[in-house]
This record gives C-alpha cells, structure tokens and sequence, in this order.
C-alpha cells in the first residue's frame, strides 16, 4: 500500500486525518509498552488502510492481528493470504490498538526487538519483517517510508502527555485495570516474606520482569513454559501456581498467558465495580483478568460453579 495523498473537502487527507485521531494513542501505548508510537502509527496506517479498510471499519481491527489459538473475544472472517482467514474483531479502535501493543510486548518471537532503541524505527521496521508480521517482503520498506513520509518520528520523542486534553477517541469497555505495573522483583519478594511467612524460603525468580495486577505479582508466560516450570523457577509448588489460578490440573500454557504468583483478591481494584460479559468469555477468563479468586467471583454474583454466562451479562467485580 502506498502513501498517495488525496485530499478530502476540509483539505486533510485520510493519512492526516488517521494521524491526529490515534498519534497520542499511539504515544499512550509507547509509554505502557514500549513500542515506538512511529512504528504504531505506521502499521495501523498500512494494515488498516487509513482506517478505511473492511477490517477497520465493521471490526475495529486496525493491525490485521488474526484470531490465533489464544484469542476467546469476538471475530470476523476475511479473505486474506486465504479465503475466510480468522481475525480479531474489538469493540473499539482503542482495544485493537492496546491488544497490538500486548501483541508485541508479550510474545516470544518479538522479544529481541525491545533491544533496539525507541528512537531507531528502522531497526524495528526490519525487526517487525524478520519475526514474521507480515508476508510481505517489503514490508520493513513500507514501514519506513510511511514514517518518513509524515514525520512519524516525531511522536517516538513526544512526552507521556501528549494529546490527553485533545484526544476525544471513544474510551473502551475493556480499558486496561489501573494497577497493572511492573514492579522490581526485589519488591515482590519483600512483600511475599509478609504475605507468605510460613515459608521461609519463599522467593521469586529475577531474571525477569514482573507485574502486579489488583495487587498480586504476576508474569506473562513465554514461549515453552509450563506452569511446572514457573512454579520451579519462583520455588513454588505446582499446586500452588495452579491454585492461585484457578486451576486442578497442569493444563497447556499458551503464550502471553497471565501467570499469578501469589493468591488472588477477593475483589477487584477500587474503581472497577463490574465487568460487561463479551462474546467467548469464561468467568475463569475474568478472575484472571481483574485479579480475583475465581470463587470470589461466584460468590459475589450468586452463581454456581457450573454457570454459563452469555455476552451482555453484567458481572459484579467488587461487594
């Protein structure tokens, strides 16, 4: 896709008019993840067409992200490198822009492109075409020219601010829980000899970044690891890593997946009082989310164990 400027009747053209509807969200997303809002801005300007294509349009989907084994939200089909393809349908333009960011941050095959500086576009450009986004064998060239073509560089060295008074963009049911942060692993551990002082020997690994959503410390599972091996290497026992999920048995471990290191909380963070069942979710799928035992959960709403809930119901996340 080319960058041809045709300019509409207020003389912006439907780049222009794309850049300054989602650049600060870009920024917004570059400050919680660490992907250059250039590289942001340009793949939802080459993959959704200025935002005009199909995808876009009828699904939200601005970054051509298929469905994948992982995905339980809502979906579309769409011809694409075959006939029918599976991708991700969001609510709104927000959702799809934080799942691209989640995309990147947290998938294995996309680990060594947070090496590179924020400032170096090119280097993730061609970064993006050797882990497989797209098929295109001139993709990291697009990339480039697209950002170069409409100073997109500019954004990667904007402050955290940016835009917050200005950007009207339709917030999304689903926005990020306030108290998802990485926090040092020193941290959790200081706090775990609270927590857990039963065990004396109770600490957690340092060799990687660490989270704590609803106030329990979490990682996000990689490529090839199990709940055994998490549990092992955070000297936990599997039963425990199984129980702080929600789980009985050592079930496959996709990855991206939410690992909990710690219990649960019996509610969510101040704030968020309830949650708006979207189609394919599990109340397991929202304890996860929110950081609450999922008994807690039943608990709160008066279900059974063996509830089928359907889109649209209203789930309580706090008393």
């Amino acid at each position: 896709m080319s960058a041809t400027i045709i300019a509409s009747a207020s003389g912006k053209t439907p780049q222009e008019k794309y850049i300054e509807q989602f650049a600060p969200l870009a920024v917004e997303e570059m400050y919680r993840t660490g992907v250059p809002a250039s590289i942001t801005l340009a793949q939802g300007l080459l993959e959704s067409g200025y935002g005009l294509s199909e995808l876009a349009v009828k699904g939200n989907n601005h970054f051509g992200i298929k469905c994948h084994n992982s995905w339980s939200g809502k979906k579309m089909y769409y011809n694409d490198d075959r006939r029918g393809e599976c991708f991700r349908k969001y609510s709104s333009p927000e959702q799809s822009y934080r799942d691209h960011s989640d995309f990147l941050r947290y998938r294995e095959r996309y680990k060594f492109l947070f090496d590179y500086k924020i400032t170096d576009y090119k280097a993730w450009a061609h970064g993006l075409k050797k882990a497989g986004y797209a098929t295109d064998p001139s993709y990291a060239k697009k990339l480039i020219k697209m950002i170069e073509d409409y100073d997109l560089h500019q954004y990667d060295r904007k402050s955290a601010s940016f835009g917050k008074s200005k950007n009207k963009t339709k917030k999304t049911k689903a926005k990020p829980v306030k108290d998802e942060i990485p926090v040092a692993p020193s941290q959790i551990e200081r706090k775990s000899a609270l927590t857990q002082a039963q065990r004396s020997d109770f600490h957690f690994s340092m060799s990687r970044e660490m989270y704590t959503k609803n106030g329990v410390p979490f990682v996000y599972s990689v490529e090839g690891e199990t709940y055994s091996s998490i549990a092992s290497s955070n000297n936990l026992f599997l039963r425990e890593i199984l129980k702080f999920n929600d789980l009985k048995d050592n079930v496959p471990l996709p990855a991206g997946t939410v690992v909990y290191l710690q219990p649960k909380k019996k509610q969510a963070v101040r704030g968020l009082d309830k949650h708006v069942v979207e189609e394919g979710e599990t109340m397991r799928g929202i304890a996860q989310r929110y950081g609450i035992r999922l008994s807690s959960l039943f608990k709160m709403n008066g279900m059974s164990s063996d509830v089928i809930i359907r889109e649209g119901d209203i789930i309580k996340l706090r008393k």
